[in-house]
């Protein structure tokens, strides 16, 4: 699927949806908090999302964080018209920047004038996202030295029933999400290139997992 084709099956998807995504989702986008928490970004620190949806995550790690500047890259505009509003209304537009860009294949420089980043995060883009592999090449491409990639996502659910991995599974598909069997194995590939540790977690069973490439 094309990057174009791709934006505009996320525009359709989450036209509708995003005026309630994130009331429906905390129930089970499990894990971006810890995430969140987990970032220790310096002070002064720049931090990018790829993937950043409606805003939210960015909000709270803007209060988490915040002697930091944000960065959000996602490939609907949609959702990019909601990120706006949420961070309008946390009175938090002058340190967050949103670009409209494909998350496989994006200059940073072009986009927000910002060629390096101490901090990168992936909170349940991957596996909605076609060529998946190369926005974890692209994550590691704009890290600064000592810097990290942060992941979260859908597990594999393999300690949970397995009515349970059926019925979820079922649902994610309706909205064009997969969970990535080869997540740690690809991450491990990035980090072995440039000599990067991995920390490497399933969270609730299996439910999801949380992952850390670098510092």
């Amino acid at each position: 699927m094309s990057a174009t084709d791709h934006s505009g099956l996320m525009d359709r998807i989450y036209r509708h949806q995003r005026h309630i995504y994130d009331v429906t989702r905390k129930y089970y986008l499990l894990g971006r908090d810890r995430m969140i928490d987990g970032l220790g970004v310096p002070p002064g620190g720049t931090v990018l999302e790829l993937g950043c949806g409606t805003g939210r995550n960015i909000v709270l790690a803007a209060r988490r964080y915040p002697e930091a500047r944000f960065y959000g890259l996602d490939i609907s505009a949609e959702m990019l018209e909601t990120a706006k509003a949420a961070i309008d209304r946390e009175g938090i537009a002058a340190r967050v920047t949103l670009a409209r860009g494909d998350a496989t294949d994006f200059d940073a420089e072009t986009l927000f004038g910002v060629e390096k980043f101490d901090r990168v995060f992936v909170s349940y883009s991957l596996s909605m996202i076609p060529g998946w592999e190369k926005t974890l090449s692209a994550a590691m491409a704009v890290l600064r030295p000592g810097g990290s990639l942060h992941v979260v996502d859908f597990g594999e659910q393999e300690r949970l029933p397995r009515w349970f991995r059926a019925m979820l599974r079922a649902w994610l598909a309706k909205f064009h999400v997969e969970p990535r069997a080869t997540l740690r194995k690809e991450l491990e590939a990035e980090a072995g290139k440039r000599a990067s540790s991995v920390f490497f977690e399933a969270l609730y069973r299996g439910y999801a997992v949380k992952a850390v490439v670098g510092a």
